[in-house]
């Protein structure tokens, strides 16, 4: 009688599969990501309960005594396993120790490019119960003074490279009382220490677990700096809830622990050291790091050494596509592609070039409460909408007015949620589950990001920022970027930080900074409207000279566009959204416009310049 039931019960399943295989043609990629994230939810369940609170520190530590010799970080001829890592972070622990006087609880700002050394010296400030403070070290001047009022940092640990940059700021540095430490042998700079001397000369010996005895689930882990409106690097606090979440990607990815991944995006990026190096280090997992990216070396990387996982942002995939191609283009290892902003078109073109790699394409921000997964691999889509998720993440898309910049109300004042297949304002609940911590120091831009009574009074919801459009199959597609912030090589630009360097230059009256879409190029590309003071004519020169020494280069204006008056809404906001649609086209805008050649200046735009932009013959 058993044997029958479970006969029918097989035979009854058999013939269902099918039918719901046809109405849901995703719901095996839905059955495998909800049974992942529920051991993720079981997880972080056990992390809150756990005492001692178990951290990535002891994640890292567990690998240690479990694959010791197993290679943790390959960097260019040089690799170290496991514990190798372990020691040489013991070292730098103790020099920091001895010399930094540094206590649990204290902050630690890094300074440096991709290097082992940035991974030792966050191991190590781990094992103090100190937080790290990530660095752009693309920032110079007011930029890097500002990231320390956020974060109150107490001390200062720099590459050699970078000394330039510091000694522009030390003046200022020590007069807050902050220890500047540069990774040299020696320095004979008044107010600057050398770190690697003191390194070399410190014992490897273990550290006591009792140094952050009092680190639990909710206390910061890191500051990562992410631009904003106010023009300068506001610093997100991630705690070390939201580290172990944001690791766990690779888990929802499909990496496995004889997986090796290929990290080349920078390290101050939530990108490269949140899903990257912790994702690894809680997979157990080989990492290949790289200084920066390389076009024409990546792919001799990747076969070099066996790398079978990639990170990407959406211009990556594009300059891979975008290389001379060459008879071993599938000749690789790579099985898996991770990353965030890939176009549809150049995700098809990648892979007919590059073979049967997996995608899986990622949505989030780093100081947000939420974030996707295309879990299915559907081209062009950010991620997929998974009933699970919605309950522990609660998010909804509402009608949002481009031109007022401001969401649509209804008649009782509350938020509209759009329709499936319509473009909405993308907002999320913060909530116990899903909380939105904000930036340190800076409460202002903190409750900017919060939006109140949206759906009923009381309620709260994070302002994403971003407009999205979900489908009738639940996949979610990212649409556009709203306010004053743009993103371009992977960088986000504010426009405001851009414009005031403007109006810097002398014959510049007002300076209204947006981005531009350019055909074939992910994100938009920084364009300024610019009026002149009286009697002056656009030097290009010094505008030229003052965006190169003070702006990188992925947030310098492109293209200039010299107006009589600068265009205002009715409650004089400059207004943006017409001039990004007009573009750059001098057959099409009559002001004088003006184009940012490399390495000369700005130059007057013409229409062959133009054309050679559109049709792809000039990179930008």
């Amino acid at each position: 009688m058993i044997a029958y039931i479970l006969y029918t019960a097989l035979a009854s399943l058999a013939l269902l599969l099918p039918l719901l295989c046809l109405r849901n043609p995703y719901i095996f990629h839905d059955i495998r990501y909800t049974i992942t994230a529920l051991k993720i939810a079981v997880r972080m369940s056990r992390f809150k309960k756990q005492k001692p609170f178990y951290s990535m520190l002891d994640c890292f530590l567990d690998q240690v005594a479990r694959q010791p010799q197993k290679k943790f970080l390959v960097f260019e001829e040089r690799s170290y396993t496991y514990s190798q890592a372990d020691r040489e972070s013991n070292r730098v622990a103790r020099a920091l120790s001895e010399r930094a006087r540094l206590k649990e609880g204290d902050t630690v700002a890094l300074f440096l490019g991709n290097e082992p050394q940035f991974v030792w010296l966050w191991l190590a400030l781990s094992k103090l119960g100190c937080t790290a403070s990530l660095l752009n070290n693309n920032i110079r001047s007011k930029s890097l003074l500002h990231c320390f009022s956020c974060c109150e940092a107490k001390v200062l640990v720099a590459g050699a490279d970078l000394q330039g940059a510091v000694e522009e700021v030390l003046p200022t540095l020590n007069l807050q009382g902050v220890r500047v430490f540069i990774l040299s042998e020696e320095s004979d700079v008044d107010g600057i220490e050398s770190l690697s001397d003191k390194i070399q000369q410190a014992s490897d010996q273990p550290l006591s677990p009792q140094l952050r005895a009092n680190i639990n689930l909710k206390s910061p882990a890191l500051y990562i700096y992410t631009s904003g409106t106010t023009g300068l690097p506001k610093a997100a606090v991630i705690n070390h809830e939201r580290l172990w979440l944001a690791s766990f990607v690779q888990a929802v990815a499909g990496i496995r622990s004889d997986d090796i991944i290929y990290v080349y995006l920078p390290l101050y990026h939530s990108s490269g050291f949140l899903m990257g190096l912790c994702g690894a280090i809680e997979k157990g997992i080989t990492v290949v790091l790289r200084r920066k990216f390389s076009a024409s070396h990546f792919w001799n990387d990747c076969r070099k050494y066996n790398v079978t996982v990639i990170q990407y942002i959406g211009e990556i995939m594009r300059y891979l596509c975008n290389t001379p191609k060459r008879d071993n283009d599938r000749d690789h290892k790579v099985r898996l592609a991770l990353g965030n902003g890939i176009r549809a078109d150049t995700w098809t073109d990648f892979l007919q070039r590059f073979g049967d790699i997996c995608i899986v394409e990622c949505y989030g921000a780093t100081e947000g409460n939420v974030g996707f997964v295309n879990y299915a691999g559907k081209v062009g889509a950010i991620g997929k909408e998974n009933f699970l998720h919605k309950m522990g993440c609660p998010y909804a898309l509402i009608r949002y007015d481009t031109e007022k910049e401001e969401p649509v109300k209804d008649s009782r004042g509350f938020c509209i949620e759009v329709p499936r297949g319509e473009t909405g304002l993308l907002v999320a609940k913060i909530a116990e589950r899903s909380p939105f911590i904000g930036y340190a120091r800076n409460s202002q831009q903190t409750e900017k990001k919060k939006v109140r009574d949206v759906f009923v009074k009381g309620d709260l919801y994070f302002n994403s920022g971003d407009l999205l459009k979900i489908d009738d199959e639940g996949f979610v597609f990212f649409q556009d970027r709203i306010g004053d912030t743009f993103r371009w090589k992977g960088e986000n630009v504010a426009t405001t930080e851009v414009a005031d360097h403007l109006l810097m230059v002398d014959c510049i009256k007002e300076a209204n900074v947006y981005g531009v879409k350019v055909p074939g190029h992910e994100g938009r590309i920084g364009m300024a409207a610019l009026t002149l003071k009286e009697n002056m004519d656009f030097d290009g020169e010094a505008a030229y000279q003052h965006v190169k020494n003070f702006l990188p280069s992925y947030a310098r204006p492109r293209f200039i566009r010299i107006q009589d008056a600068l265009v205002v809404t009715g409650t004089f906001k400059q207004m943006k959204v017409k001039l990004g649609e007009e573009g750059f086209n001098p057959a099409v805008i009559r002001d004088p416009l003006f184009y940012l050649e490399d390495n000369k200046g700005y130059v007057p735009m013409t229409q062959e310049i133009f054309s050679s932009i559109t049709e792809g013959r000039i990179r930008l």
